[in-house]
């Protein structure tokens, strides 16, 4: 995967990559993106099945509540850095609320988000795949 960033980077001319330059909401508008990614890969290849039971499982996955409720185990397992941008994307100020979710659920998502896509611009696949792994190991018990 990060070898496909860099050719992404190679092919499109993207500029140099300076991750201290990026807001918080930023990070989350990919992070939501990989994270949702990741959780649509996982269901996918677990199984072939009709769409609309795929669509219930990953949004079931990736709503704001769950995200908080990963948070819960994450929070303990972050690294300083890893620390400093979810605070930075759960402090955030957004304009946008989600629509079944809670204000603190969905601030603690949007950390989260921050951190998926902190990490997903730094080419830290397996760190972002082992938290997702252990967020989702609850859930898988």
């Amino acid at each position: 995967m990060e070898e496909s960033l860099s050719y992404l980077e190679e092919q499109f001319g993207l500029p140099e990559l300076n991750l201290r330059q990026y807001s918080p909401l930023t990070l989350a508008y990919i992070g939501d993106a990989i994270y949702d990614l990741i959780i649509r890969t996982m269901i996918v290849r677990q199984g072939n099945t009709q769409v609309n039971k795929l669509h219930r499982h990953a949004s079931s996955l990736v709503k704001a509540e769950k995200q908080s409720e990963m948070i819960g185990v994450l929070e303990r397992e972050f690294t300083e850095e890893e620390i400093h941008v979810y605070k930075r994307g759960r402090n955030a100020k957004s304009y946008t609320t989600a629509k079944n979710a809670s204000i603190s659920d969905y601030r603690r998502a949007t950390g989260f988000e921050a951190v998926m896509g902190y990490l997903y611009l730094k080419g830290d696949y397996t760190r972002m795949i082992d938290l997702i792994k252990m967020g989702l190991a609850p859930e898988e018990e």
